[in-house]
Parts: C-alpha cells; structure tokens; sequence
C-alpha cells in the first residue's frame, strides 16, 4: 500500500515558480532521502500548478517517492499523484476521496485538535498531521501542536506527520514521540545549491535510522 510507504522525511515544496528549478531541488531532496514530496504553491495560477504538478509527478516516479498534491483533488488526480492532503478549510475527506484516483492517499491537516484527528481517522484519512510543533518561517502566526498530541494519535492507528518549523536539531524530539514522518519546507528547500538541499534532507532523513 502507499501510505506503507509514508515515513521519514515529507519534503514540502517552496513557492518556486521555475519548474525547471523545482524540480532540480526536489530531484535533490529525494535523492537526499525524502520519501514523499508534497507539491504546494499558494503564489501559482492554475496554469502554472497544473504544469508543476506534472513535472513533479514524473520526478517523484522516477525516483520512487510518493507524491501528494496539497489542497487540489482534482489536480491530484489529473496527474496521477499517489495522494492529496486536505485542510480544514478544504475538500472533506469523503469528497477528496471520491475525486481522487482508488488507493490513493487523503492526508488531513489537524492542527493542534487531536478531536479533528479523531474524525478525520473516523471519516478514512490515511494519515493525519499535527503542527506547527515549532516556530515556523512558512505560517509565523501557526497553532502550535504540543508533543502529547503524537503519542495520543498513535492509537488512531494511521501515520502521524509532524509539521511546523521542524528542522534536523529538532526532528528528533519528534521522531521519540513516535511520529511517522515530517514535512519540512524551509529546512530542506532553504538553500540555493542543489548539494545543500540534498545534505539538508540527509540530515533530517538520518534522524529516523537510529
């Protein structure tokens, strides 16, 4: 199954209008030992998503990692991705799961609400994500999540994914509380040589091998 496949590190895409260049940095960041890409840009016209959507896509086969579209079931599947992850603003994890293709995974923002996870497992989400867990560039004014909540939502029995300002110092307190995976962007993609954010990812991917 997919969402098997669902642990370490979730690389994040950057709002990075060049396709040519995303997808030099997450070829990187895979090779640098992401397992999963999601693809997320809130700056893009529809035209330009759906062109980076499937450029990713194919970068993301080639090199064996999962690839989620962020907030877009219709795009998700038009491209043919392994998932899509919703938020609470967005498709209703029912309706995201009607859109997209079958086996496909539906990701669920949760938040610092372990009561929204809970639902969200109820309603078939085959991951739920917790954060921000620390101060994060991306959303500065983010809900903070408390490390309790990892440990309560592992009996939902789906993943956890960790989100918000996680770098390699502090993944580690996340990966002892038992989370599944984080998803990093700024850590990862903060970098303008390709090297760098293939180091970085290493960095962050070695804090689950111990």
């Amino acid at each position: 199954m997919r969402i098997d496949r669902l642990r370490g590190l979730y690389a994040v895409t950057p709002d990075e209008n060049g396709t040519a260049r995303l997808c030099a940095m997450v070829g990187a960041a895979i090779d640098g030992g992401a397992t999963a890409v999601q693809y997320r840009n809130k700056s893009a016209d529809a035209a330009l998503r759906a062109e980076q959507a499937e450029a990713l896509a194919n970068v993301c086969r080639q090199r064996g990692a999962l690839f989620i579209v962020n907030d877009d079931p219709p795009l998700a599947r038009e491209v043919d991705a392994d998932g899509v992850h919703v938020g609470e603003d967005d498709a209703a994890v029912a309706q995201a799961r009607s859109c997209v293709k079958e086996g496909r995974i539906v990701g669920v923002s949760c938040y610092d609400d372990l009561a929204s996870a809970q639902a969200a497992a109820r309603a078939g989400a085959d991951y739920v994500a917790f954060g921000s867990f620390f101060p994060s560039r991306v959303k500065p004014d983010a809900r903070r999540a408390d490390l309790s909540l990892v440990a309560a939502a592992k009996s939902l029995g789906v993943p956890v994914v960790g989100i918000g300002g996680i770098t390699a110092q502090n993944a580690p307190l996340l990966v002892d509380a038992g989370i599944d995976a984080v998803a990093v962007i700024s850590d990862v993609f903060g970098h303008d040589d390709l090297a760098d954010i293939g180091k970085a990812a290493a960095r962050i991917a070695a804090c689950f091998e111990s």
